[in-house]
């Protein structure tokens, strides 16, 4: 699919065909969020295009905004193959990947200087090897994929929650997280941040984390990434891989738990993007009122097929509609009392 989305976005033509078969646009859906101006709110989830491969292409299928990445500081070959199985039943990947990407040098210069069609957020990780465990060094490698796009790309998006890292997920640990906002604090740059979570945290660990933000320059959360626990009623396949993160269906109640938590305890401060189990309108416009005021996708779009983007939009229109709303904002987290 990237192959294919990536000869599709290099000339007009390829470009508009694609366009005429599924874009959609509606006002409703559009906002403007940190400064930056999305026509619609759903946008392609980091893990997918990782060597930012589709830019060009993927306006043209709909998407209202999209995540490159995760980019590391280093080259990263990723966890052994095999690394991707589909759980057919449960309506979920489970992923072990483990960071492949070229790495911010490679990839900083491909996009340097390029003008995109919709916003595009980068997303940091720190590079899958042995030597990264050590803190001080994770932190340098962060650091230096994030100094090579501050000026590329509309937003930034730090990947402390991969569950297919060597040594876990370090900077989930609070003092940990300080001294790496600490350091990305010092690093100019005009682009919103967000923080990317696991589902997996215990509402303990959220608030901690939550301290920690609060004091650095942190403007939001993507809630959530891949849950690594295996007890879940979601997963109906016999027979599923150890190793590895798993997408879909099988975050999606993890996913909803976790915006609302976040929505309320910060009053509404951050932005929040919701990511986990969308494959129908209904599913976003649920995390929508969940307090999301964007929303990703990938596992949706890999069953459902590409459609499913303008799908989701058009479906959107309706439900604000029904719901006397005029614009997408509007429905921004009303299943949610927030006590001010």
């Amino acid at each position: 699919m990237v192959s294919l989305g990536s000869f599709l976005g290099k000339y007009p033509l390829t470009r508009n065909l694609t366009k005429y078969l599924f874009f959609y646009r509606n006002r409703r859906l559009e906002q403007r969020i940190l400064g930056i101006k999305f026509v619609n709110p759903i946008g392609l989830a980091a893990g997918f295009d990782k060597n930012a491969q589709l830019t060009d292409i993927l306006p043209s299928v709909g998407f209202g905004f999209a995540e490159v990445g995760s980019i590391t500081g280093e080259h990263c070959e990723g966890n052994p193959k095999p690394r991707l199985w589909r759980l057919k039943n449960s309506k979920g990947l489970v992923v072990h990947y483990g960071l492949k990407n070229d790495g911010c040098e490679v990839i900083s210069k491909k996009l340097r200087g390029r003008k995109f069609a919709i916003p595009i957020g980068t997303n940091i990780a720190k590079t899958n090897c042995k030597e990264t465990v050590d803190v001080k060094r994770g932190i340098v490698d962060y650091v230096k994929a994030f100094r090579e796009f501050r000026d590329i790309g509309d937003y930034f998006t730090i990947n402390i929650s991969c569950p297919n890292a060597f040594g876990g997920q370090p900077f989930t640990n609070p003092s940990r997280l300080e001294r790496l906002l600490k350091e990305i604090d010092k690093i100019r740059t005009k682009k919103p941040i967000f923080l990317k979570l696991s589902p997996d945290l215990s509402s303990k660990h959220v608030d901690d984390i939550l301290g920690v933000v609060r004091k650095h320059r942190i403007h939001g959360f993507i809630c959530s990434n891949l849950t690594k626990k295996r007890r879940n009623k979601r997963i109906i396949d016999e027979d599923v891989p150890a190793n590895g993160g798993i997408s879909g269906k099988v975050v999606k109640e993890l996913s909803n738990k976790l915006i609302p938590y976040i929505f309320k305890k910060t009053g509404g401060k951050y932005v929040i993007i919701g990511l986990g189990g969308v494959f129908n309108a209904l599913d976003a416009y649920k995390k929508i009122k969940l307090g999301a005021s964007l929303v990703q996708l990938i596992t949706g779009m890999i069953f459902e097929g590409p459609q499913v983007i303008s799908d989701i939009n058009l479906g959107l229109v309706k439900l604000l509609e029904k719901d006397g709303y005029s614009n997408i904002s509007q429905a921004i987290g009303v299943d949610i009392k927030l006590h001010h």
